[in-house]
């Protein structure tokens, strides 16, 4: 069993872990929670998974889309949504001068990424800068509906939807990803030990709490 104090990098909230009983594991180099106990029944209500220690990324600037494009990546047509990429990462087209890139459950990026540069197109150490969370189960959008005043409910929140917004009172990305049958939640990363008790809190009456990585592997198409 993996150490988070062994790695350089790990998960904001890794304490938090493992006083919840974390089983980790190690991916892309980091330490990450891979299971807890119980988490099989707290998955099929609502689960709330720490994919902080994954690897990110953001881009900004005014060839930002267009560099990520000529990199052979797939950019989402329209602010706000996101597109999944071959290998299992997914981008966020935030604005029409900024991205997100998350990987896959795996760590796997897209290829060819680290030497994407031109004018106009700027790294954004978003693995350093946010925290990320996936909340997963039927109970989700209950679950979250407590804490946003977005309507994140499948007719109205598609796809690939994206939502920059206030979030239990800080400001957060989300994104809905039907591939992995659960919400992306990212925060800066000095919030993310009150946006992890926020969602425990807001998830509890439903006999929801902490699961690991590998309880969305499962049942991941990614």
């Amino acid at each position: 069993m993996a150490a988070p104090r062994e790695h350089s990098r790990r998960s904001f909230v890794y304490r938090r872990l493992e006083a919840a009983g974390a089983v980790f594991g190690v991916v892309a180099g980091s330490a990450i929670a891979e299971s807890f106990p119980g988490e099989s029944e707290r998955i099929a209500r609502v689960g709330l998974a720490d994919l902080s220690p994954l690897p990110r990324a953001g881009f900004k600037g005014p060839a930002a889309l267009a560099t990520l494009a000529d990199a052979g990546l797939a950019i989402p047509e329209s602010n706000n949504r996101a597109a999944w990429q071959k290998g299992g990462a997914l981008i966020a087209r935030l604005a029409d001068t900024e991205a997100l890139i998350l990987s896959g459950l795996a760590g796997q990026m897209p290829d060819g990424l680290d030497a994407v540069a031109a004018a106009g197109c700027y790294r954004v150490p978003r693995r350093d800068s946010h925290a990320w969370f996936a909340v997963a189960g039927p109970a989700a959008n209950d679950c979250l509906a407590k804490l946003c005043g977005v309507d994140l409910r499948p007719r109205a929140f598609t796809a690939g939807a994206v939502a920059q917004c206030g979030f239990a009172g800080i400001s957060a990305i989300v994104i809905r990803d039907d591939a992995l049958a659960a919400y992306h939640l990212l925060a800066d990363s000095a919030s993310a030990g009150y946006l992890w008790d926020c969602l425990i809190d807001a998830m509890a009456e439903y006999g929801g709490g902490p699961v690991g990585r590998a309880c969305l592997v499962k049942d991941s198409n990614r």
